[in-house]
């Protein structure tokens, strides 16, 4: 074995070692509110109006929203659904910050970006998405994001298509993972995507690790 092939193998059992799969963080673990006080179903009157900023057209990043209610600002997608992305506000919680010191929004430990589906005025689908910035440290647990949110909502009943190695994706220590999988419950409708692996070549600490999840309401999944 080759000194990066040992430091690529030992980073992964790391991951593993350091951070076993937990249950999404309560407040996050009921249909009713599929990500704090957010729900699909919602209207764009009734979302938050303090705790939350820097709302963007997730589509273009570019341009910034006062509020929720500028979501008409965004492109709409091939769906209809105009996305926002938006994070949490530090200073309106002052608790989480004391006891974790370490700032930025998260969803079960994880540094993620955030985003709203919003059509007709109304929350269609939440996009949950590791972020690929976040220190090395946080980085390479991401792809167990995708283990508590399919934990959460049931081992049974996915279907799952796994990627095999080649072209610009190989194992990382040992470890490849590229898979979607998909599930409906009677009301949501969840997509998870996760990976690890490293393109060939690539330094042993320049790798890809992320897990996305899509909740979507059952009567707006086109």
């Amino acid at each position: 074995m080759t000194t990066r092939q040992a430091l690529s193998q030992g980073l992964v059992l790391c991951v593993l070692a350091l951070f076993p799969i937990a249950a999404v963080q309560a407040g996050e673990n009921s249909e009713a509110g599929d990500l704090r006080e957010f729900r699909i179903g919602m209207k764009i009157a009734d979302l938050p109006a303090a705790g939350y900023r820097d709302f963007v057209c997730a589509a273009d990043p570019a341009q910034k929203l006062a509020d929720w209610a500028g979501y008409l600002a965004c492109p709409a997608d091939a769906n209809g659904w105009r996305e926002i992305g938006f994070r949490y506000d530090p200073g309106a919680n002052p608790q989480p910050r004391y006891n974790d010191p370490r700032p930025g929004t998260r969803v079960a430990g994880h540094p993620v970006a955030l985003s709203l589906f919003v059509t007709e005025g109304e929350v269609v689908a939440i996009r949950i998405k590791t972020d690929s910035a976040a220190p090395l440290y946080l980085h390479k647990k991401a792809f167990l994001l995708a283990d508590q949110v399919m934990a959460r909502y049931g081992q049974e009943g996915w279907t799952c298509v796994k990627a095999a190695p080649g072209g610009d994706a190989e194992p990382l220590g040992g470890v490849f993972i590229k898979e979607h999988c998909e599930k409906s419950t009677p009301a949501r409708h969840l997509i998870v995507d996760r990976a690890l692996y490293r393109h060939p070549g690539a330094d042993v600490r320049n790798f890809v690790n992320s897990s996305e999840i899509l909740i979507e309401g059952v009567a707006t999944k086109p």
